[in-house]
């Protein structure tokens, strides 16, 4: 559905005949240095069509923004561009990170932003953006500064939590208690890629944005995009080491797991030798020949017990010196 249509002039919203419901994906009348801005939320092909045609945008475009499972990328058709953003959010319960998705048309007069899923709230950014009449009065492409900083500000926030995730993960993997972490590992490190499926091809049109490598961006729009570059950069960084920090806690894991099982088969063994050594002494004294030494003896019951206790005694005080009980 349309979300909001509003016209923009030196920084402010402008009032027009009408709201988003009755306009629907209409032009505007506009001045010369005014801009129209559209926001759409999982919009039917018909909606999609409709505004397709009144800002005339390119089929393969409009194709792609109609498709919610589309790559990170920025596409250059004539004087409009076309931006996919993939935005993220975390559910700690689950230790998973969602994602959605927001295509962007950047005019020389007007911004189409196409939401799929939940995500981030273009409503709260439009209203953020509002009340920064400064940066508003750079046009379209202010619309989308924010809504990339916005975008690359939430990575952040996953990040964190995964920093946080991942740190637990570690704390359990090396605590004196045994516990079985491995199912968590990997749950992690599919989220993790999840989170670089949307950082990673980002990038390079964050690069070309800083840079103003692109038609339309001056030198004061591309220091805007520089921040927002860096925090990225530094989003890519964190993936990076948690990803790393993982696969070394799953290699600690494992090795933990095989030097728990030489501990048990050492006890195991210790205790078996335990036992049998003085299975075999009541199995000796317990065969029926009339020459077994002490046979005839008034104590030999007695000594018997007690070489058998005495040599179980010994081999548990040996076995607790070495370390395998």
């Amino acid at each position: 559905m349309i979300v909001d249509n509003a016209l923009y002039r030196k920084g402010v919203r402008v009032p027009v005949d009408g709201d988003h419901a009755t306009l629907g994906g209409a032009r505007v009348p506009c001045e010369a240095g005014d801009f129209q801005w559209i926001g759409v939320h999982d919009p039917t092909p018909e909606e999609l069509a409709q505004i397709a045609s009144t800002f005339d945008l390119h089929p393969l475009a409009v194709e792609d923004a109609g498709d919610s499972h589309q790559r990170p990328k920025v596409e250059n058709y004539g004087e409009t561009l076309f931006l996919v953003l993939k935005t993220l959010w975390y559910i700690d319960e689950e230790d998973a990170v969602e994602t959605g998705e927001i295509n962007l048309f950047v005019g020389p007069d007007f911004v189409v932003t196409v939401r799929h899923g939940e995500g981030i709230d273009l409503a709260t950014s439009r209203r953020d953006l509002e009340r920064r009449a400064k940066v508003l009065q750079h046009g379209p492409l202010a619309v989308m500064y924010a809504i990339c900083d916005r975008v690359v500000d939430e990575y952040e926030r996953v990040g964190a939590a995964l920093e946080i995730d991942v740190d637990e993960v570690e704390e359990s993997v090396f605590s004196p208690a045994r516990s079985d972490d491995s199912v968590r590992i990997y749950a992690l490190k599919r989220e993790i890629a999840e989170v670089r499926r949307a950082v990673m091809p980002l990038r390079e049109p964050m690069r070309r944005f800083a840079a103003g490598q692109l038609e339309g961006i001056d030198e004061q729009t591309a220091t805007y995009f520089r921040d927002v570059s860096d925090h990225l950069h530094r989003v890519s960084e964190v993936v990076d080491n948690l990803d790393t920090l993982l696969s070394t806690a799953f290699d600690a894991h494992l090795a933990r797991i095989s030097v728990q099982q030489n501990d048990d088969m050492r006890k195991i063994s210790a205790g078996a030798a335990i036992v049998v050594v003085p299975t075999m002494i009541a199995g000796i004294y317990g065969m029926n020949f009339d020459h077994i030494p002490e046979l005839h003896w008034q104590y030999g019951y007695a000594f018997a017990w007690a070489l058998m206790i005495g040599t179980a005694l010994t081999l548990l005080a040996l076995f607790k010196k070495s370390g395998w009980l």
